[in-house]
């Protein structure tokens, strides 16, 4: 192997900096236009609490107003269904998170809590703020204008039941009747706008944290290329000069075998820090998870001839997770390549119920007999970066022969134990 020469001095870093510094890839922009309308049901999670909240409160007023006023034959029927509403809504927004994006869900309940409102009989029901909480979901889940239009759309249809059920023109005049009433039109729109504001600036903190993190793996990245490049290599260069010259001076090194091998052993180490270098100036650079997989497969195909398949797709990932996910999947197979004398390699990836699940497996030699998963370098980095996303890594055998590296991990950093199981 052509080992590279010293540079001229050893504490110049400015030509080693220029070299390791080109290769590494901008982290780029996400397009426009990413996100689907609706967001995603996993943006609307964190307003799930409010919207429970909201409803268990709101159906507490909406029983208290009943109680105060006189009673009339309707009034503890509307007061059960408006409290079993609550019930089911709440209910059925924490077995299926999905329904807080599901548009009809959303019209759904809007009709029946202006149902409620209607078969009260009054403009002023106990019902209208369990009506209003039924706009929690849409306003922070739509963009902006389209919320503003869904709050419309509700004030409009208010103001047709407030007709229906009859409006006392003559007292309305009052100032106080007055400001009551058009409190009544005027709260859906500013609860809307409020929350929409309020969803859009938490969504945009939550792409700047992300951002933030790519640019912070970016420049670790970048710092740990410097240091292998312009400290641990030149060392081992400096180191298998000397071995070199010492080997020139006692004659063939062939007459002393343990020289031989130290200076295979650098060689070998050269051409791991190579490697090594090589997957940090590799960065996901605003691809995909599965893109990236299959971008690195390309190149460990076309460079050991050995057959790689990608399989699956995933949503937009926390770069935290993207890149520790790609680093295992990375390690999976150049270990396969290098020491499995497999033929064929598949990864799959995927993302359900909120955690992602990553597979690696191979048709090769499989798990040597009598040594523990775990105690090679490679698998315990992999699991190292496991333990750091709050998941586990499985290492067992493979359908059919080979081996099978498995990868669960949450996708909003959830504290998850890893548990000791063999894959099946």
């Amino acid at each position: 192997m052509a080992l590279e020469h010293l540079p001229a001095s050893p504490h110049s870093r400015e030509p080693s900096l220029a070299a390791v510094r080109a290769p590494f890839q901008p982290i780029r922009a996400r397009p426009a236009g990413a996100e689907s309308w609706p967001r995603r049901a996993d943006r609307s999670r964190r307003w799930l609490r409010l919207f429970i909240a909201c409803r268990i409160g709101t159906a507490l007023v909406a029983a208290g107003l009943l109680a105060l006023r006189p009673f009339s034959d309707q009034d503890p029927v509307l007061g059960a269904m408006a409290v079993i509403w609550a019930a089911w809504t709440i209910g059925a927004v924490r077995l299926s998170p999905r329904l807080a994006s599901w548009v009809p869900a959303w019209c759904l309940d809007v009709a029946v809590t202006l149902g409620l409102v209607l078969a009260a009989g009054e403009w002023r029901s106990p019902f209208y703020l369990l009506a209003v909480s039924s706009l929690i979901l849409p306003a922070t889940a739509l963009r902006r204008r389209p919320a503003i239009a869904a709050a419309l759309g509700f004030t409009a249809a208010y103001l047709v039941i407030a007709l229906v059920t009859g409006i006392d023109w003559g007292t309305l005049g009052s100032t106080a009747r007055l400001e009551s009433f058009a409190t009544h039109l005027i709260i859906p729109l500013l609860v809307v706008v409020a929350l929409a504001y309020g969803s859009h600036l938490v969504d945009d903190l939550e792409d700047e944290r992300r951002h933030s993190e790519a640019l912070a793996l970016e420049a670790e990245r970048r710092r740990i290329g410097w240091e292998l490049h312009d400290s641990a290599k030149q060392r081992i260069h400096a180191a298998h000069l000397v071995l070199s010259s010492l080997a020139a001076e006692n004659g063939a090194p062939t007459r002393e075998p343990r020289l031989r091998i130290a200076l295979d052993e650098l060689e070998q180490a050269v051409r791991d820090i190579d490697a090594s270098l090589t997957e940090l100036r590799t960065s996901l650079g605003g691809r995909r998870l599965e893109e990236a997989i299959a971008r690195r497969a390309a190149e460990l195909q076309a460079a050991g001839g050995i057959e790689i398949a990608v399989r699956g797709s995933t949503p937009a990932l926390p770069t935290f997770v993207a890149v520790h996910a790609y680093r295992v999947a990375c390690e999976a197979m150049v270990n396969a390549v290098r020491h499995a004398r497999a033929t064929r390699i598949e990864v799959s990836v995927r993302v359900r119920d909120g955690r992602l699940d990553l597979a690696v497996s191979d048709d090769g030699v499989g798990m040597p007999p009598g040594v523990p998963p775990g105690s090679s370098t490679g698998l315990r980095s992999m699991e190292a970066r496991a333990r750091t996303l709050g998941g586990a890594l499985l290492v067992g055998p493979a359908a059919g022969g080979g081996t099978r590296i498995e990868l669960s991990a949450p996708l909003l950093g959830g504290e998850v134990r890893p548990e000791a199981r063999t894959p099946s």
